[in-house]
């Protein structure tokens, strides 16, 4: 075997190689690219195929077939033959197990034909990984193992598919030689699984009855299966077209970049998604709607005579408009909506549920916005395409949601535009990735709702009342002082003479927020709605005290952007657990320790503290009027209340 493999060292040999070594390199620089996923139930035999694939197009070196070779009596699954899965399946993990965990990509090519292939995993589980690999993928190998037919992973990952608009599925219908190669097999799971594809959108794909170990009907036709007269899976995979109508749909180019070398020159960067664009073409930047021309389309190469889908280049105006980084720059005579509303398929692919009302950040294309998202219309249970009623959604689900922007964006819908259709959301305190979404259409109300210009001002009803209007936000656990706190700062600031109002937990339930309950996605609903009369009040003109347990930093957050810069103070009443209990003011925690109050801020529902508040108050050591002075001289000599 390692001398077969020596023969097979390096990349496919070809005989251009030794007639003409230049034409060989243009054409391999010149190959076509084929983005797949591998999908399907757990041990259907993914990484078995791609390592065959690799083993195939001769792409496996020396080193790497002797350290195959050793895995495979040491770990492998075929009683010390070759295990080709041992190819893909890196982690530690995934040899023990034998399964796969992450998404693994790996590279190869054919004299046809470059390859770059994800091998994503089966478990439910790992959902959101194998919606990643197929993110960016042109055509999915759905494997199914002939001995269990369809399966829920099979129609769960046939619907991901479909969903992300993958136009190319391939039914590869693997272990054929496990069951003797039975055409009855065969015919029975293909027309299982066509009635069920025709449900979920997927009306035209392939089928191959195929054994992924042995090779057969990998890269050619296997005797073994005399019925099948359809091309062997290298064969499809080299001819699967590639090249889409990109080129003839309108232009479209997210800017990522404004590019000013020096006083005389002005180009905006980016790689164009869609379109053809040609100096004289008349542009429209969006969403500002302004128009210009194109003057120039520079490359590091030089200039060029047109540009298309796919290039990444510089283009200069014959007019000055202001164009930023996320700008969407499209042919003017058809560009693309804008909106701050939207309905949208979002996967959840965090560990912390998504809960409606919470801030998030949304990225498409090179623009980032504030997004929130509405309780789900539905989410979709994919084993059995049910639509289901949901409060939020958990780690790996996927629903129909609503989206509100804190800014318009141009967008395409996603079946029309993956770059200005698909994004993603990001917690906005850490950082991570929580979820990708696809965009349907914005919503009606997003274009028939317009702002109302006003003439009296912010500015105006704040120098009426002598004082600039703010925010006093105080936080902390149920019987930390909050209300009496905040009770004596706004009699202090009365008798200075200040316009103020006090919002108060209990209070604002018995109006405003009375339908609310207490679970998470109520209490983000409830700081929202808080955050946002809050902010109205200072618009007014006064000084707004805000005593809210407010647990979650992410909605303190957002209170705080919905503020002008200076106009929001944080105060954390910093009372521990212990001490708040032992108070117990309204015998609320007895009640929680008794189970008789679920989801209590500290006994069953998480607070979490403030990281850089602008005041602190330690009620240990602090009585309640001391703490009103101390804030009161704060915020007096602090903060600038002239206008």
């Amino acid at each position: 075997m390692t001398a077969q493999a020596s023969s097979q060292a390096g990349a496919h040999q070809s005989s251009l190689i030794a007639e003409d070594i230049d034409a060989y390199l243009h054409a391999h620089e010149h190959k076509s690219l084929l983005r797949f996923i591998t999908c399907g139930s757990v041990d259907d035999g993914k990484s078995t195929l791609i390592g065959r694939l690799l083993y195939d197009s001769k792409m496996i070196l020396d080193d790497q077939m002797a350290a195959l070779e050793a895995d495979s009596k040491r770990v492998g699954t075929q009683g010390g033959d070759i295990d080709f899965a041992l190819l893909v399946d890196g982690l530690a993990a995934e040899r023990e197990q034998g399964i796969t965990i992450d998404v693994a990509y790996r590279f190869f090519s054919t004299d046809k034909r470059k390859f770059i292939v994800a091998d994503t995993p089966g478990h439910e589980q790992y959902t959101r990984n194998m919606v990643t690999g197929a993110s960016t993928a042109d055509a999915a190998v759905i494997l199914i193992d002939a001995r269990r037919g369809v399966l829920t992973q099979t129609r769960r990952h046939s619907y991901l598919v479909s969903l992300l608009g993958i136009r190319h599925v391939i039914l590869a219908i693997n272990k054929m030689d496990l069951v003797g190669w039975s055409q009855e097999t065969y015919d029975t799971i293909l027309a299982e699984y066509r009635a069920f594809a025709a449900q979920i959108g997927i009306t035209d794909f392939t089928a191959i009855p195929m054994s992924a170990l042995k090779g057969d009907n990998i890269t050619e036709h296997s005797d073994a299966a005399p019925w099948y007269d359809g091309p062997p899976l290298m064969a499809l995979l080299e001819s699967l077209p590639v090249e889409d109508d990109l080129q003839s749909r309108p232009f479209r180019m997210p800017v990522q970049w404004v590019n000013r070398p020096n006083l005389d020159f002005r180009g905006f960067s980016g790689l164009i998604s869609t379109g053809v664009i040609k100096p004289g073409d008349r542009i429209k930047a969006l969403p500002s709607g302004r128009e210009s021309t194109i003057e120039r389309i520079v490359t590091f190469n030089g200039d060029l005579d047109q540009a298309v889908a796919g290039q990444s280049v510089t283009l200069t105006l014959t007019t000055e408009i202001d164009i930023s980084r996320g700008d969407v720059i499209s042919v003017a005579a058809s560009p693309p909506p804008v909106a701050d509303q939207f309905e949208a398929t979002i996967v959840w692919m965090d560990d912390e549920a998504m809960l409606p009302g919470r801030p998030y950040l949304l990225k498409i294309g090179t623009r980032t916005v504030g997004a929130s998202i509405t309780e789900p219309k539905y989410k979709v249970n994919v084993n059995t395409m049910e639509h289901l009623a949901a409060k939020r959604l958990e780690l790996n689900e996927i629903g129909v949601c609503n989206l509100s922007l804190d800014a318009p964006i141009a967008f395409d819908p996603y079946k029309d535009n993956r770059d200005l259709g698909g994004f993603i959301l990001i917690d906005r305190i850490s950082n991570r990735t929580v979820a990708a979404g696809m965009i349907h259409f914005a919503l009606r109300r997003s274009q028939n709702v317009h702002w109302q210009a006003l003439d009296v001002d912010k500015a105006a009803r704040a120098a009426l009342k002598g004082q600039r209007g703010r925010v006093v936000w105080l936080t902390g656990l149920s019987g930390s002082g909050k209300s009496t706190i905040a009770n004596l700062v706004e009699k202090k600031l009365h008798a200075n003479g200040r316009h103020t109002y006090l919002l108060d937990g209990d209070n604002v339930r018995h109006g405003l927020n009375k339908d609310l309950g207490f679970t998470d996605e109520d209490r983000v609903e409830n700081i929202r709605r808080v955050a946002e009369v809050a902010k109205l009040m200072v618009d007014a003109g006064l000084i707004v005290l805000v005593s809210f347990i407010s647990p979650f930093r992410a909605e303190r957050r957002l209170a705080r952007d919905l503020q002008a810069k200076g106009d929001f103070v944080e105060v954390f009443i910093d009372t521990p657990l212990a001490v708040a209990e032992a108070r117990d003011v309204k015998g609320l925690y007895k009640k929680a320790r008794a189970g008789e109050l679920k989801n209590f801020t500290g006994i069953d529902s998480p607070y979490e503290e403030p990281e850089a508040p602008e005041i602190r108050i330690d009620t240990t050591k602090t009585s309640p009027t001391e703490a009103a002075e101390q804030i009161t001289a704060w915020l007096e000599g602090e903060l600038d209340y002239s206008i």
